[in-house]
């Protein structure tokens, strides 16, 4: 029997990412962020889930996409990393999707520099790709340098 994975699925800029299910804490709509003064550009702001002080990161930010248009608010897809809940912010959530591993392909060459490090791969589906996020490599704030505002 072949091997499959589920997955979180949202999309951002139209593009149709995933998360491994079991990294997945919960998926809630947009909520109120206070800014954090300093902090890297990518990180929106701190929102409060039911008393769990949590960091937002602009995913659109993050895989260097274009801002999201005036008006339209973020979705929260609230996984845990290795530094506690994360909120990542999306523009849209999809559905819980389960692939087959055998649809698993390597990035495609066209990614460019730190993006091709935070998708490992991509599943074909029938009418779309699916880029599977590393949830700790987009979490981690180590290789972002410029800080909000700049």
């Amino acid at each position: 029997m072949a091997q499959t994975s589920q997955f979180c699925t949202f999309y951002l800029d139209k593009l149709l990412f995933g998360v491994e299910l079991k990294g997945v804490q919960e998926v809630i709509r947009s909520l109120d962020m206070t800014k954090v003064p300093l902090a890297p550009s990518v990180v929106s702001g701190l929102i409060n889930l039911r008393g769990q002080i949590v960091t937002a990161v602009d995913l659109r930010r993050r895989l260097e996409l274009k801002p999201r248009a005036a008006g339209l608010r973020a979705m929260n897809v609230v996984v845990r990393s290795e530094d506690g809940a994360i909120s990542l912010l999306v523009d849209e959530i999809g559905d819980v999707v389960e692939v087959d591993e055998g649809t698993f392909e390597p990035s495609p060459e066209t990614l460019r520099g730190s993006v091709r490090t935070m998708i490992l791969g991509v599943h074909k589906l029938e009418n779309q790709l699916l880029h599977v996020l590393d949830i700790e490599k987009a979490c981690q704030m180590s290789d972002v340098g410029a800080v909000a505002g700049d």
